[in-house]
């Protein structure tokens, strides 16, 4: 497992970038705000789009959450995209026995309130306008094992141009009031694809002036 790397210097250079990057890429961004516990860590559930997604959400996080941010990423990406690790990075390797570590210590981070961890239950890149969204295990694995410690926020992110030559984001938020210590992970992804397919129908009927 590869974990997150602390300096503050290079999270600063990370953290202006990126900002820069996003708001300097996309014409608009835009969000609804959700009611959050502020003694509860946040668990972010996320479709997975492009290469965007983690940097929208990052953003998003600095703007509406203000939590410190981790995310849970492929072993590959990690080692190919060494930044990311000052960004609260970590790796996961589904083929490989450090797989309970990488989800133990995203259970760990969801311990402390001050925490967010943003995760792409996919596993793997899909269309922006996928109409089904399906989950892989490790999710529920991580949420049963920090069980109460959270608050479970759902985001469907959807990027189009419209009539400028700059895309437009939106992050499409709710606040997920069911426990899941007892469910399964198609009950869990039951519940996203409500969130997603509700998201998407109100992305559609956008009104273009």
């Amino acid at each position: 497992m590869i974990y997150p790397k602390n300096n503050r210097l290079m999270k600063w250079m990370f953290d202006t970038y990126v900002k820069w990057l996003v708001g300097k890429t996309f014409h608009q961004f835009l969000f609804n705000k959700v009611p959050l516990d502020s003694g509860k860590s946040v668990l972010l559930v996320a479709n997975h789009f492009s290469f965007w997604d983690g940097l929208i959400l990052y953003v998003l996080n600095d703007k509406l959450l203000h939590k410190k941010f981790h995310v849970m990423i492929l072993e590959d990406t990690a080692k190919r995209e060494g930044m990311l690790r000052y960004a609260g990075a970590f790796s996961v390797n589904k083929n490989s026995r450090d797989m309970l570590e990488s989800l133990n210590y995203a259970a760990e981070l969801l311990n402390r309130p001050g925490n967010l961890l943003l995760m792409f239950p996919q596993g793997k890149l899909y269309s922006n306008f996928v109409n089904q969204v399906n989950f892989e295990q490790g999710l529920l694995k991580i949420m049963k094992k920090a069980e109460g410690k959270f608050q479970l926020l759902f985001a469907a992110t959807f990027v189009q141009y419209f009539k400028h030559k700059k895309p437009s984001v939106t992050v499409y938020l709710k606040t997920e009031g069911e426990r899941y210590s007892d469910k399964t992970i198609n009950e869990v992804q039951s519940a996203y694809q409500q969130h997603y397919d509700a998201s998407k129908l109100q992305q559609t009927e956008i009104d273009i002036k």
